[in-house]
């Protein structure tokens, strides 16, 4: 039986190699953030917002340990390499990295991305890497969130159906 290809998950120490392979090609890059925890069509929706504003996309997603502080005790709910094989196999993902530190600073440093992208819940003032995205010419983008899709109402829905 053939083995399926998840998609392109990178070591945080081999981010700014895979980018610089990217720039050279002429390609531009995108970069977004986030645990993605319980991947949902918001979550679907945002990633291709973000991938159509350059030719590569590449998705840093918070360690277990990074998620766990961020999100609080029973987070996050899958493991780090499921969730990174899970976003790295949607279509419009090109590669994935996972960061240990509270911020994904580092990540962002490593990929020098052309458009990094948040969801619209973030101000620009608090989108982490934004003044150093800027800093080398590229773009900080905020798309609108998908009214009715979160992960906290998501596992809210789930909680009171066990009530």
């Amino acid at each position: 039986m053939r083995e399926v290809d998840l998609g392109r998950v990178l070591a945080l120490a081999d981010v700014a190699a895979w980018a610089e392979a990217q720039r050279a090609a002429g390609l531009r890059i995108a970069f977004t953030n986030g645990c993605f925890d319980l991947v949902h069509v918001g979550h679907l929706w945002s990633l291709a917002e973000a991938a159509r504003r350059a030719d590569r996309l590449l998705v840093a997603i918070n360690s277990d340990r990074s998620a766990r502080e961020l999100k609080g005790a029973g987070r996050p709910f899958l493991p780090e390499g499921a969730r990174a094989a899970l976003i790295a196999a949607l279509r419009p993902v090109s590669a994935v990295t996972i960061f240990d530190a509270p911020t994904p600073l580092e990540a962002i440093l490593q990929a020098r991305p052309d458009v990094l992208v948040k969801g619209s819940e973030y101000e620009e003032v608090d989108i982490v890497g934004a003044p150093e995205v800027r800093s080398w010419g590229g773009e900080v983008i905020r798309v609108p969130m998908r009214a009715g899709w979160s992960t906290s109402s998501i596992i809210a829905a789930i909680r009171a159906t066990r009530e």
